[in-house]
């Protein structure tokens, strides 16, 4: 992770002096259902190339008991931002960096069951529920 921390700030400085500006990126990770913080949720960033591809290393924060992280020295451009937290769906989402202070809110949701044709279900006339022979 320290390497990861080390890329991420070389690489800011380095795009900094390229493209110009910063920013400072806060997160909160929030549960979709009942709207609590999300604490210790593993934020992931990656930067994401002019084609749409992800570049190699990034960084990941780790949420407070808050459910809120930040991080100061992200370089404008697209960043691709995960969040994989333990009880959740996985998150993943595309933002684009354009100014200097930028609050990002994050909605975690609850697995769902998955759907199995060998389960009865209810009102499906689709043959759920005959196990094979």
């Amino acid at each position: 992770m320290l390497a990861a921390a080390v890329f991420l700030t070389m690489y800011a400085a380095m795009a900094s002096d390229d493209v110009g500006p910063v920013a400072t990126l806060h997160f909160l990770v929030l549960k979709a259902d009942s709207g609590k913080p999300v604490r210790n949720a593993p934020v992931v960033m990656h930067f994401v190339n002019q084609k749409g591809k992800q570049e190699r290393g990034g960084l990941e924060l780790k949420t407070d008991a808050d459910g809120k992280a930040s991080y100061e020295g992200v370089p404008y451009g697209k960043l691709r931002v995960q969040v994989l937290a333990h009880g959740f769906q996985t998150y993943g989402e595309d933002y684009e960096v354009k100014q200097p202070n930028m609050d990002i809110t994050i909605r975690l949701n609850r697995p769902v069951g998955q759907y199995s044709i060998y389960d009865d279900h209810p009102g499906d006339n689709s043959g759920g529920g005959q196990k094979p022979k």
